[in-house]
């Protein structure tokens, strides 16, 4: 498949969420900065014009997406048609400090609110 029909299914085939992992697509920017075909994990969004970030790959619209690379320790700023989809990272854990809940990712991309375990070495 060619590298711009890949671009133009993986923006048709889903949405990305925040939490999703995605594989960044092939082009002459992300192959000089050695991430294309890198997987990582979407950390944030956001609206350039507002925030004045550095985006890889052409906006077609004032949104860009945060991916973060766990084995760079970094992240970069995309045009979401750099971006194609690979799962919805199930299993992933987010907990807000003081919260009696962690959210977890499904399979399907939603999340589900579990109890957070008790900590085994607390005084009760």
């Amino acid at each position: 498949m060619s590298s711009n029909l890949r671009q133009q299914v993986a923006c048709v085939a889903t949405n990305i969420y925040f939490g999703d992992n995605v594989r960044i697509l092939r082009s002459p920017e992300t192959e000089r900065l050695g991430i294309a075909d890198t997987v990582g994990n979407v950390y944030g969004e956001t609206t350039p014009s507002d925030t004045h970030v550095e985006v890889i790959g052409k906006l077609l619209s004032d949104y860009a997406l945060n991916v973060y690379f766990d084995s760079l320790k970094r992240s970069y700023w995309f045009a979401p048609e750099m971006l194609e989809f690979v799962d919805h990272a199930p299993g992933t854990e987010v907990h807000v400090h003081g919260s009696p809940f962690k959210s977890v990712r499904q399979r399907d991309g939603s999340w589900k609110d579990v109890p957070m375990e008790l900590d085994k070495h607390s005084d009760k």
